[in-house]
């Protein structure tokens, strides 16, 4: 799945909404310290980004060169590129020494992992006691309700260009295998619900779905999903009104800590 995002990396950091920062207040309200945060798959560096504001040091990783060439430089961060997989015993290398680690953060991207490999690896990184990991995802962008009924049926037909783990996301991470304890003053591990708000354009929007995953593969099999006679065209004639609009997406976070 990495070689897909690779050949969308400008799509992914022009097209990609920006998390809030009722999200990263709410994360950092849970973790004991504010030393070290490890964003996996950072992808462009947008929550790696908005870590720095608030820890000491952020290590954000990615197996994409290409993503990781669209990540801004941040004094306190460090991009790194890795190999797809890490075994324990060669965290000290690619991220920091075992049991240093205050949080970890995988944005719209732990639906791809091993997760059983990923939660080894995590649970030593983590300090101990109280080391959290936090995980989110978006699903489909509100725009208005005639925007939305043709969205929604536009999206329902790129079905087959999506991998199986997409489906996670589509539940907003409801049933994710999520083996770790709630976090401190919550019951339960989530997923707790956000909204990121965007003003975009219609061809924002569109820049937003040519970074799918899905879109690369369609393409691939010779498909254009925004094709004018098709998705896009329908698109196109739904964005009615003002040519700038808010565009909400909403965001589903699990976390929990060791």
């Amino acid at each position: 799945m990495a070689e897909l995002f690779c050949k969308q990396a400008k799509n992914y950091a022009a097209g990609r909404p920006r998390y809030p920062a009722e999200l990263f207040r709410f994360i950092a309200s849970k973790t004991r310290r504010r030393s070290l945060a490890w964003d996996v798959a950072t992808g462009n560096g947008q929550a790696a980004s908005s870590l720095a504001e608030i820890y000491d040091t952020v290590v954000a990783t990615d197996a994409s060169a290409e993503q990781l060439a669209c990540a801004p430089a941040i004094s306190n961060v460090q991009f790194r590129q890795t190999p797809p997989s890490i075994s324990p015993e060669d965290l000290h290398l690619h991220v920091a020494p075992s049991g240093t680690v205050d949080l970890i953060t995988v944005a719209q991207a732990l639906h791809w992992f091993s997760l059983p490999s990923f939660y080894v690896l995590a649970r030593a990184a983590l300090s101990h006691p109280g080391g959290v990991i936090a995980a989110w995802c978006y699903t489909s962008p509100r725009v208005d309700d005639r925007f939305d009924r043709v969205y929604a049926r536009f999206y329902a037909s790129t079905g087959p260009y999506w991998a199986l783990a997409r489906r996670i996301v589509d539940l907003g991470y409801v049933g994710l295998d999520f083996p770790f304890d709630p976090v401190e003053g919550e019951e339960t591990t989530g997923p707790f619900k956000f909204e990121a708000p965007c003003e975009m354009n219609l061809e924002g929007f569109f820049t937003y779905v040519r970074s799918w995953s899905a879109y690369q593969t369609a393409i691939e099999m010779g498909v254009d999903l925004l094709d004018e006679a098709g998705g896009g065209g329908k698109l196109r004639r739904a964005w009615a009104g003002p040519a700038v609009k808010t565009v909400v997406f909403p965001v589903h976070l699990k976390i929990g800590r060791v």
